[in-house]
């Protein structure tokens, strides 16, 4: 394709002092664009500008604060007479723990990121629209997206700028003002503070340019509305995935036990819906097929409140009020907030009359505190919040002022905020909490003449995920709920016959479920319920695709790979839940380096470096065990007290399952030295792939002896890929037992002059791509929540298994399960459905936390199975790249 060029056109770039904002205006002045630089600092935004002017660009500084847009666009009407782009990227952190986080502290991230956005999106908006031409580009997060420990203001803000751009992008289309957003993930003087150094050199901030090229060029591709997330070379789209869902019949039967009795329905994604706005949902449908089915069944405990307090905001009416008389009657005490005094104490009495106990509380939401204090010294305790005040301004985003905007705001998200935080202190001091906060459609998809509202909304959900995370240790239990139901509020907005058909009764059984003691386990999640009808929403990015690290990216590359990039239908789509994972498919791609020079031809020489450390053996490393620890392996890795031939020693079957063979040369490894590596750092070494071949008959008992050698160096660059053998023998006969390998990726440790690219070796590098077909096979398996704990009694201690502290460093917010564990419950898992194997490999693709739900997807490819693991509860990949080479014969049988 031609290059892409801006000559002539004006670009606004907000926080363009230094950072991403600094590449942003080098790149789009080096194609032609007039730049205006803003940044706070004079003498920053005047370094940038002299650089561009200086290599022949056009650019002019501008110092005022993203909350003054008017003055922003003055300066680039009066310099250069029109204004074609607007770039919202500046930012700032102040993170803290949720409860140590002010309210100033809150307030600045809201007030630069949100209110910063709208302030220079609404001054621009009617210059746009006059030329009928525009582009806005906002900036969200990883955190906004996902949530993250320590960032509640941050995630709220960032997630809010998502729907804001969505209903930006509905509210423009007509003019030709196209709204993007993207969670780029780049060096700057704000992620120096939170990310290691080593990590940094990786994420340079002109990767990111490029995708901003592509999505405000004139020519570029339309992907108004849409969300992209990218860093260091890679890049890709996400989008909402919806679950098909539970109907319930809405009649009395309707109850949170009914709502228990269906969660499993709620939360597959077996048949999953792609909406892309809120008319593609059948509200009406689902609402008359609700009609036509039998009464609800009801789990065989009920759901009850008996003892418990829950505060509801919002309460006087409406959904609030649905909530406070269904809390009374299932035995709860409520308190019931709204700023109507009046319309609180009729419910209050309402409650009182049917034999519950209630108390009104008339403020604002914002007046967190009072509302806390209120139900303490009413009933002495509080366990459950349900935050659902709001209110509605809207206005196309023409028409929207600063004092509307800022009023549904404060409302709906900092009354959240308020309320969550005056409540925060005695969940974590009793260890129990439970907490839904209330999003809405248009904070998910958008909606003309919302642009405040859906901004709020999506805030909301950004803030209840962070808070899921720092709650998590505490037994606290956050979810976001976006329901659609006739009230006061939406009266203004929808038909009189759709607000009598859909009462907030139908909503408030699934609330109901949620903060009752029956949920466990369903944390940080996004439900969308209506008519009856109860749906899960989470994220589906596209597979993407990922630019060499080492290479100038263009956007003529991303242009040309633009179908890939936004592909949610080859195969390769994952359902990230949380930043470290959306993060890690970046990291991967820190390896991805274009082959220069003589090494990456893929001959036979090595450095001498690497040549000396292939001729050291490690010392030999003995193995004593007994049926013990082979039971005790079994059962780290699942096995059950009802399969004896796993559990007990005197069954006529008993045998260790195949991939015990991780175990008895796992210490040898570590006798390796690495330190010829330049800067090596063992912190810094991470798991990539794991080989095992099964050579013999594997003994229940006995004492075996294993030897480690490295077999391959890679230098990728920045890092170094190692692949050590190890050998295990039985010390008696002398015969081997088992051969493993291991890849390890060890960051910062590059740049020996070695070999990039590493030589076939069979089914220890074999690619095993999962056919496009449905998975001949499917096991799913619950971990426990002390799996990590039984598993580490197999051999390593690491504290990152069982320390919550030590997993925090880690960016964990709590203990991880070993990554051999759960290659061994995917190793049991073809064993059950296929048989003996004689080698099984697998490369770590995610982490997984004791208690979630494996599901092993299995195909049969001749005498090969290929395997791939994914967690239930957040979707996502943790084993790729899996293959077992079966045995037919039987003569591998794991018993002596």
């Amino acid at each position: 394709m031609m290059t892409l060029s801006f000559k002539d056109q004006t670009f606004i770039i907000t926080g363009a002092g230094g950072g991403i904002g600094h590449a942003y205006s080098i790149f789009f002045a080096s194609r032609g664009a007039n730049v205006v630089v803003n940044d706070l600092s004079r003498e920053a935004a005047q370094k940038v500008v002299d650089e561009i002017t200086k290599a022949g660009g056009k650019a002019v500084a501008d110092t005022h604060s993203v909350t003054d847009g008017e003055g922003i666009v003055k300066t680039a009407l009066d310099t250069y007479g029109k204004v074609h782009v607007l770039i919202n990227n500046a930012g700032l952190l102040r993170d803290k723990s949720f409860k140590n986080m002010t309210d100033a502290e809150w307030d600045l991230v809201i007030s630069v990121h949100m209110t910063g956005a709208f302030s220079c999106s609404k001054a621009v908006w009617p210059h746009f629209r006059a030329q009928k031409y525009g582009r806005i580009i906002n900036t969200a997060s990883a955190a906004g997206l996902y949530g993250n420990l320590g960032q509640a203001n941050y995630s709220a803000a960032k997630m809010g700028l998502v729907a804001f751009t969505k209903t930006l992008a509905i509210e423009g289309a007509k003019y030709n003002i196209r709204a993007s957003c993207i969670a780029p993930m780049a060096a700057s003087a704000m992620t120096e503070t939170i990310m290691p150094p080593e990590m940094l050199k990786h994420l340079n901030p002109s990767f990111i340019a490029p995708l901003i090229a592509v999505l405000t060029h004139p020519e570029g591709p339309n992907a108004s509305g849409s969300v992209f997330e990218a860093g260091a070379g890679w890049m890709g789209e996400i989008r909402w995935e919806r679950s098909k869902g539970a109907v319930f019949k809405t009649d009395e039967t309707f109850t949170p036990s009914a709502v228990k009795e269906k969660w499993h329905e709620v939360t597959s994604f077996d048949k999953a819906e792609y909406p892309k706005a809120m008319g593609d949902t059948d509200m009406m449908g689902v609402l008359k097929l609700s009609k036509t089915l039998p009464p609800n069944k009801q789990s065989d405990k009920p759901v009850r409140f008996d003892g418990k307090v829950t505060i509801v905001t919002g309460a006087g009416g409406g959904l609030g009020r649905a909530y406070a008389l269904m809390f009374g009657k299932l035995g709860g005490a409520v308190v019931v907030n709204d700023v109507n005094e009046q319309a609180a104490q009729k419910v209050v009495n309402e409650i009182k009359t049917a034999g519950g106990k209630a108390i009104a509380v008339a403020c604002s939401v914002e007046e967190g505190q009072k509302i806390a204090q209120t139900a303490l010294d009413a009933f002495g305790r509080i366990d459950v919040l349900i935050a659902n005040a709001g209110i509605l301004r809207d206005k196309s985003f023409t028409a929207m002022s600063q004092r509307e905007w800022d009023d549904v705001i404060k409302v709906h998200l900092k009354g959240t905020y308020a309320c969550a935080k005056a409540v925060w202190p005695t969940f974590q001091k009793q260890r129990y909490g439970r907490i839904v906060t209330t999003a809405s459609q248009v904070g998910i998809y958008g909606n003309f003449g919302q642009a405040n509202y859906s901004a709020a909304k999506a805030a909301i959900l950004g803030l209840t995920r962070t808070l899921a995370i720092e709650g998590a240790r505490y037994g606290i239990i956050c979810n976001t709920l976006a329901p659609s139901a006739g009230t006061a509020m939406t009266s203004t907005v929808w038909p009189a016959e759709m607000v009598q058909m859909f009462k907030p009764d139908f909503i408030a059984p699934v609330v109901g479920y949620l903060v009752s003691e029956d949920n466990t386990d369903t944390t940080g999640c996004l439900f969308e319920v209506f008519g009856g009808c109860a749906t899960q929403t989470r994220w589906q990015r596209a597979g993407g695709h990922g630019f060499p690290s080492n290479k100038t990216l263009t956007p003529e590359d991303v242009f040309s790979k633009w179908k890939v990039i936004t592909n949610f239908d080859d195969g390769r789509a994952t359902h990230p839940t949380s930043t470290q994972e959306a993060i890690q498919q970046i990291v991967d791609n820190f390896n991805n380096t274009a082959d220069s020079g003589s090494n990456a031809s893929g001959d036979d020489s090595d450095p001498e470096i690497v040549k000396e450390a292939k001729k050291v053996v490690s010392d030999p490393s003995e193995y004593t065990y007994t049926e013990r620890d082979v039971i005790l392996y079994n059962l780290g890795i699942g096995a059950t007290a009802e399969e004896l031939k796993w559990t007990f020693e005197g069954d006529d079957e008993f045998q260790a399952l195949p991939t015990f063979g991780v175990i008895p040369g796992f210490a040898s490894g570590f006798g390796m030295s690495l330190d010829w590596l330049p800067n090596y750092n063992p912190a810094k070494l991470l798991h990539g792939e794991q080989y095992l071949s099964i050579k013999a008959p594997i003994p229940t008992s006995g004492k075996l002896v294993s030897s480690t050698r490295l077999l391959e160096a890679l230098d990728k660059g920045k890092h170094a890929a190692l692949t050590t053998v190890t050998e295990t023998k039985d010390t008696n006969s002398g015969k081997v037992i088992f051969e493993t390998q291991s890849t390890v990726i060890i960051r910062g440790s590059g740049g020996f002059d070695g070999q990039t690219k590493g030589k076939d070796r069979g089914a220890a590098t074999a690619a095993n791509t999962p056919p496009k077909r449905q998975p001949d096979a499917i096991i799913e398996e619950k971990t426990s929540p002390d799996q990590a704990a039984l598993y580490r009694l197999s051999g390593d201690y690491n504290p990152l298994h069982i320390q919550p502290e030590f997993a925090a460093i880690g960016g964990f917010d709590r203990p991880i399960l070993h990554g051999l564990c759960f290659f061994g419950f995917s190793g049991k898992h073809v064993f059950k459905e296929f048989g003996q194997y004689k080698d099984i490999k697998g490369r770590f693709a995610g982490s997984v936390y004791p208690g979630e739900t494996l599901i092993t997807e299995m195909w049969k490819e001749g005498d090969k199975v290929i395997f791939q693991t994914k967690v239930k509860e957040r979707g996502t990949t943790v084993l790729s790249a899996g293959g077992a080479t079966l045995v037919d014969d039987g003569n591998l049988k794991a018993k002596l």
